[in-house]
């Protein structure tokens, strides 16, 4: 509700942890007014980088109009990788909450499964977590299919999520933030681009037809800001319970924090986006 409120559930975290005999407690994602009073607290914040997309207001009218907005040579090759997509006989379609079938469910753990296993590695969800998802969570689940001659190849999947603003506090559709989250993605065939379209132009196409306000990404891939997604500092909280061990972790920080300003003032050199 307020600043007095916010220190007073950061203390009662703090104290349980104690209590509890919890070695650490980690705050993820957090807002600006929310990481003072962590500091203030004495946690450690870090920062790191993501890439987000944000729609403009109040919107851009269609792809295209978003493609205007890019530099020439980002607007070119955009259309030269979904020209690639789809002279390859590849079409998408796209399904939200209960209208994603059980098959489709399965065709993308398949996908997932096969990515994870391609670097090396087993997938660390299993398909029962995507069931659970399909039963309790599907409204906040949109999925991408990629076909071509009426056959899956490859597919990618979305969180959304909506949330009133501060400002309104309600639930208002008019006062919603309403946002989409980069996840999963996997493919069975190899077709130039296909990730980037997948991953990132069907659901920022989705976006602007819906009225979402921000894409995130995630974290790491430079590659995305050439896709029109902006370099965002992000910020945790870390409180740890061993003094030497905090104190190490608080000297690497210091050091990295820095790194991170550098990197992103290098960042902000390379907008995607026309001048002026």
């Amino acid at each position: 509700r307020d600043p007095a409120a916010r220190a007073a559930l950061l203390q009662a975290m703090l104290q349980w942890c104690k209590q509890s005999g919890m070695s650490s407690l980690h705050l993820l994602f957090v807002e600006d007014e929310d990481a003072s009073t962590c500091a203030q607290a004495g946690l450690m914040l870090r920062h790191t980088v993501q890439f987000h997309w944000k729609n403009t207001q109040p919107g851009y009218r269609d792809f295209d109009a978003f493609l205007q907005s890019l530099s020439q040579d980002k607007r070119k090759k955009i259309r030269q990788e979904r020209r690639k997509v789809a002279d390859a006989g590849v079409r998408f379609r796209s399904a939200q909450g209960r209208d994603i079938t059980a098959s489709d469910w399965d065709f993308f753990y398949n996908c997932y499964e096969r990515t994870y296993l391609e670097h090396g590695n087993a997938p660390y969800l299993n398909r029962d977590f995507f069931t659970r998802m399909a039963d309790t969570m599907a409204e906040h689940w949109l999925l991408f299919v990629a076909e071509r001659n009426g056959t899956p190849i490859a597919s990618s999947l979305i969180a959304i999520d909506s949330y009133p603003t501060r400002a309104s506090g309600q639930n208002d559709s008019n006062d919603l933030v309403k946002v989409a989250y980069g996840r999963y993605w996997g493919a069975l065939e190899r077709v130039d681009c296909l990730h980037f379209e997948a991953c990132y132009y069907q659901p920022l196409q989705w976006c602007i037809e819906h009225g979402y306000q921000r894409f995130e990404g995630g974290a790491q891939g430079e590659h995305k800001m050439a896709r029109a997604l902006l370099p965002v500092k992000t910020t945790s909280a870390h409180w740890l319970a061993h003094p030497a061990f905090a104190d190490a972790v608080a000297r690497f920080l210091e050091r990295e924090g820095e790194g991170i300003a550098g990197y992103l003032d290098e960042l902000g050199q390379r907008s995607p986006f026309r001048h002026g």
